[in-house]
């Protein structure tokens, strides 16, 4: 039994894993969520491409900081910003775009920069003067809405109306931050006030609406609010195929794919080749072979052409069932359809056979792509990382950076959880110590997730060393782990003994681990 110190820890520290060693989702091959500062955010036109020479956006960034700092109202900081000297160029509009880019994370910041840029573009004269790049309005309205702060989204919003340059992108921007925090009805009840913004809302603003609920996983209130706007939103596959989108690729839930195809069917909606698609893709996911095939033989009747995403279904689905001869058979078809296998047709077999640690054939499957020109990517890596040994897993991520294929910290994160969910701490530790020789810093979630599975494992004097280090780096602190480790800190302080900050006497006492150092 473990001891009582360690248990609690375990029960109370312990997030949720991150990464399962079940079968893959097939749709998912790519690593998402990346531990880099990914973003929903699209822009209308690529961001401007930043100058060798920074110094005047460092400046601008720097003066916009202390300004929205120092000053004690958000008007006395536009006034100062608008007396000083220090003034961005109208002509220059990419600046103030960079700029919100970098300020994206302070949206006070980020908007009195914009009202700054608006009233210099105001007040400077039409002659030789831009008015705010689109960009810059949206930008602005999505990090005050990422952060909560939908009243400087809607002063953002009003300020475009006044403007006469209130687009249906800001519109929709406020519609997916609110759904992001499941604030359903706000999300609806801004598309509702568009008329009231002298703003159309069409078709095509009411779908983007559907797809930001599905997003946020409120699928429910999307098929509801597609259900009760017909009068206004007729339906059609288009609509339809947002629903099942939500429930193929969010949810993975075949039930509810079954149950839209039938609400279809009852409003007399007949699938399209997108709905095949989804639906193949979505029973391949689970495993699910006879449906796979029966949708795609259904597809190929009712006209539908089926893309190199049905095919990478239909090999993903027979190499998972163990029909490697049928699925070679679909590889040699996907040619003779004028198609041409891509890196996920190969991983489309790769990672199902890794999965089943048939690891020699998929070496086999990779040798074949790479024969044929096509370049593994990092995902290839990551199927064959899940299941390979420590002394593999570190030749692998050498053979990576030679191939320019990373590694990242995505895939240190992955070996992490999977060494600590085989119990092997050690391991988990060496490929901690790997990532600073591939210039990758750790971010919190190593960290966390390197102290969760020392705690784990009875490791906690150890998994004290890395969460000092990790607030010395600057990360937040967590309460609950702040509190665990005052009582465990408490409770053995007349053990300590060596060197160490937390190298204790091993005690068989009530409130002491076994394992208190690593091997």
């Amino acid at each position: 039994m473990a001891p009582p110190l360690t248990a609690a820890l375990r029960r109370h520290l312990l997030l949720p894993r991150r990464f399962s060693f079940l079968p893959s989702r097939h749709l998912s091959l790519s690593t998402t969520n990346s531990l880099s500062d990914q973003s929903d955010f699209e822009y209308d036109l690529p961001l401007p491409p930043a100058p060798n020479d920074d110094g005047e956006l460092t400046s601008f960034v720097r003066h916009i900081s202390q300004a929205s700092s120092a000053a004690s109202s958000p008007k006395d900081a536009l006034a100062y910003l608008l007396s000083s000297s220090f003034r961005p160029s109208p002509a220059s509009p990419s600046l103030l775009v960079r700029a919100l880019w970098e300020l994206r994370r302070d949206p006070e910041a980020a908007a009195l920069a914009l009202r700054w840029g608006d009233e210099c573009s105001a007040t400077s004269g039409a002659e030789g003067t831009e008015s705010l790049p689109a960009e810059a309005w949206h930008l602005t309205i999505w990090a005050a809405g990422r952060a909560g702060r939908f009243d400087l989204a809607w002063a953002a919003v009003r300020r475009m109306l006044r403007r006469g340059v209130l687009t249906r992108r800001a519109m929709v921007i406020l519609m997916e931050r609110y759904a992001a925090v499941n604030e359903v009805n706000k999300a609806v009840k801004t598309f509702d006030a568009m008329e009231r913004f002298k703003v159309e809302a069409d078709q095509t603003v009411f779908y983007s609406l559907l797809r930001a609920l599905c997003k946020s996983k409120n699928i429910e209130d999307a098929e509801e609010l597609l259900l009760t706007r017909k009068k206004f939103f007729p339906l059609t596959a288009e609509g339809f195929n947002i629903i099942l989108d939500g429930w193929c690729n969010i949810f993975t839930d075949v039930a509810e794919v079954k149950r839209v195809c039938r609400e279809m069917s009852n409003c007399c909606i007949t699938p399209d080749g997108t709905s095949y698609t989804l639906m193949v893709c979505c029973f391949s996911k689970v495993g699910n072979l006879f449906d796979t095939l029966r949708l795609y033989d259904e597809m190929k009747k009712k006209g539908w052409t089926p893309g190199i995403g049905v095919y990478n279904s239909l090999v993903y689905v027979l190499t998972r069932e163990n029909c490697m001869k049928d699925a070679k058979n679909v590889l040699s078809k996907i040619a003779d359809e004028g198609l041409q296998p891509d890196v996920e047709t190969y991983n489309s077999i790769i990672v199902p056979l890794c999965e089943s640690y048939k690891l020699d054939e998929a070496r086999k499957i990779m040798e074949d792509m790479i024969m044929k020109g096509i370049v593994p990517t990092i995902s290839t890596y990551h199927a064959f990382l899940k299941q390979e040994g420590i002394d593999e897993t570190l030749q692998l991520l050498k053979k990576m950076k030679e191939d320019g294929c990373g590694p990242s910290s995505d895939t240190f994160l992955m070996l992490i959880d999977k060494f600590i969910q085989l119990n092997e701490s050690g391991n988990a530790l060496r490929v901690w110590n790997e990532m600073r020789r591939y210039d990758l810093r750790p971010a919190y979630v190593h960290y966390m997730a390197v102290i969760q599975g020392l705690v784990k494992h009875g490791c906690v004097p150890r998994a004290l060393e890395y969460y000092d280090e990790m607030k010395l780096n600057g990360f937040a602190s967590d309460p609950i782990l702040d509190k665990e480790f005052k009582t465990f800190l408490l409770a053995n302080r007349d053990h300590w003994r060596g060197a160490g900050k937390y190298n204790l006497i091993p005690q068989r006492g009530k409130h002491f681990t076994r394992r208190t150092r690593m091997p």
